[in-house]
């Protein structure tokens, strides 16, 4: 009778969540105790032993994160045109990173990033350098996806964003511990399953709601609803939903997209992922199942984010206040104080405006995917799957960026420098214990992030762009960087960058490299890094000759099945 009330005071949508995030969750947490793992080969890349279309799909499910899930259509609906360089520069950069180093860093071999650094470059120095690195880009990374975990719960579970970070948390750091690579390879693939079945059924039932098109893509294109939006757009005083560069100037466009980019190509958490197929060749077929994959939810979400605006638009502009305030989902969100209503003229009518100080709904980006299904009055269980949705792919990055993290450490730093003589159990004892610290220091940032999920992403990928991408490069296609070029170009590109981000957020700031915003910023200190790189290694004596002869080993096609042993 208990169960009963207690059951009673609950919605048919929360329910429904619950529901979805117990047998989800469950799910997770079996596929990862069942892939449990006793070796760091196991831990680090799951055997390498992954099926191709398996692993395209985990790459997928790693590589789309909380931001593509539930912040891009956001900034896409808020920035219309410009928010499309999220779009361009995230799929840019995984053909870029697909194409270009994926199948070279696999047949060298290596376990992680700072493996190929420091072992390309013959340096300890710069493995060293390249760990910290990519501990740094990942717990950048991070903070964003427990973000999105906290703001999923908050209001679908009716706890607190902090709690939901806090129970995000716990579920990531288990799988993460129990299972290390291979138990999160097979989470990621139920995972990709779950988001992309949420992403798509909303998307197909509001597009043929809006125009009778089931087929978001079709009907964004050729149906009339973008006219319809720029009319809408322009009667309230705003600029056409389609005009180019009204928030951002070409240049900072330009930047953003590139910083996207080659971040992509540099990101360690998805480039250790074709570790863990049997061969260069799996290699490829894996990036090509994993563009695949990626692509069905980055075409879909132009139109979701055309029509989240449209029915925000339609359902509370001119609305009265009461009558607004007597929508559930509205209620329900103004609870978690990421959308606020504002009668601040006191005609009891709400009004969306481009004047800030006129406009009376604010709505926070991150919160327009998840309110979508609601605003546009979908059942409840499609609601909760989005929610399910949201949850499986925050996770699922933050999984993979954890365990770089611990290998980065653990592997990269105590096994190969601090204590080389260590057993394989003390091996894998300091890389779960590296998993709870980071996991601890992540979830403080998720509760007090410096920006909205989308933009904590991109922050990540310009630091991955300044550090990362040039010594990957120059370390496969010029066999003249140096040891000396590399460690240069990593700090001076990183410190950069990261100096200008935090100066940006944290400081007040102004851009002051020709108006280039905190989130292209990294385009910035790619160049510098790679103009470093090269100078410095030219200025210095050559790499040894052995080195030069497995840079070359590795660009050469033949034999590219075999697997190096590590």
């Amino acid at each position: 009778m208990t169960i009963a009330l207690g059951l009673s005071e609950f919605t048919a949508t929360e329910l429904w969540t619950f529901t979805f995030v117990v047998l989800t969750f469950g799910a997770y947490l079996y596929i990862g105790y069942a892939n449990r793992v006793r070796d760091t080969k196991g831990f680090y890349v799951a055997g390498q032993g992954v099926p191709a279309v398996f692993n395209g799909m985990a790459t997928a499910a790693d590589w789309m994160s909380a931001a593509s899930f539930i912040s891009m259509a956001g900034l896409i609906s808020f920035m219309g045109y410009d928010g499309a360089v999220y779009l361009m520069g995230w799929t840019g950069g995984y053909v870029l990173l697909a194409l270009l180093l994926a199948p070279y860093l696999r047949k060298f071999g290596q376990y992680t990033v700072p493996d190929f650094v420091g072992d390309r470059y013959d340096s300890q120095l710069a493995r060293v350098v390249a760990a910290i690195c990519a501990v740094f880009v990942s717990l950048t990374y991070v903070t964003g996806q427990m973000r999105g975990v906290g703001v999923v719960f908050s209001r679908f579970l009716g706890v607190s964003i902090t709690w939901g970070v806090v129970i995000g948390m716990a579920i990531v750091a288990f799988f993460a511990v129990a299972g290390g690579m291979k138990g999160i390879t097979w989470t990621q693939v139920a995972q990709y399953v779950v988001l992309i079945i949420a992403f798509l059924i909303p998307a197909v039932a509001i597009s043929a709601k809006l125009t009778g098109n089931p087929i978001p893509q079709l009907s964004f294109t050729f149906s009339d609803i973008t006219e319809k939006l720029n009319q809408i757009q322009i009667d309230l005083g705003f600029t056409e939903y389609t005009a180019p560069f009204q928030s951002k100037t070409q240049l900072d466009v330009l930047c953003i997209v590139l910083a996207l980019m080659v971040g992509t190509a540099g990101l360690p958490h998805v480039i250790v992922r074709f570790y863990t197929v049997r061969s260069v060749r799996a290699a490829r077929f894996s990036a090509g199942w994993a563009l695949l994959f990626i692509a069905i939810l980055y075409t879909t979400a132009p139109a979701l984010a055309a029509f989240a605006r449209y029915n925000l638009i339609d359902t509370l502009h001119d609305t009265p206040v009461d009558e607004a305030r007597s929508m559930e989902w509205v209620a329900s969100w103004e609870q978690t104080g990421l959308l606020t209503l504002d009668d601040k003229n006191g005609d009891g009518v709400l009004t969306l405006s481009p004047e800030a100080a006129e406009n009376e709904i604010l709505i926070d980006r991150d919160i327009i995917v998840l309110s979508t299904p609601e605003v546009a009055e979908l059942a409840p269980w499609v609601i909760a799957l989005v929610a399910a949705g949201g949850l499986a792919a925050a996770l699922s990055t933050a999984a993979g960026l954890l365990l770089v993290i611990s290998s980065s450490f653990a592997h990269d730093v105590y096994a190969k420098l601090i204590h080389p003589e260590a057993s394989e159990e003390k091996r894998l004892l300091v890389g779960r214990m590296t998993i709870f610290g980071a996991v601890c220091v992540a979830g403080f940032f998720g509760i007090h992030p410096p920006g909205f999920v989308a933009e904590v992403v991109a922050f990540a990928f310009g630091l991955a762009a300044a550090s990362f991408f040039p010594v990957i490069l120059l370390g496969i296609f010029d066999k003249r960087t140096n040891r000396q070029g590399a460690v240069a170009g990593m700090v001076v590109g990183v410190v950069f960058t990261a100096s200008y981000i935090i100066g940006n957020r944290f400081f007040g700031m102004a851009p002051f490299m020709f108006g280039i915003s905190a989130q292209g910023i990294g385009t910035v200190g790619m160049l510098i890094n790679l103009f470093t790189t090269l100078v410095v290694s030219r200025l210095t004596p050559p790499p040894p000759e052995e080195i030069q002869e497995m840079v070359e080993n590795v660009r050469v096609p033949r034999g590219a099945g075999a697997t190096r042993s590590h």
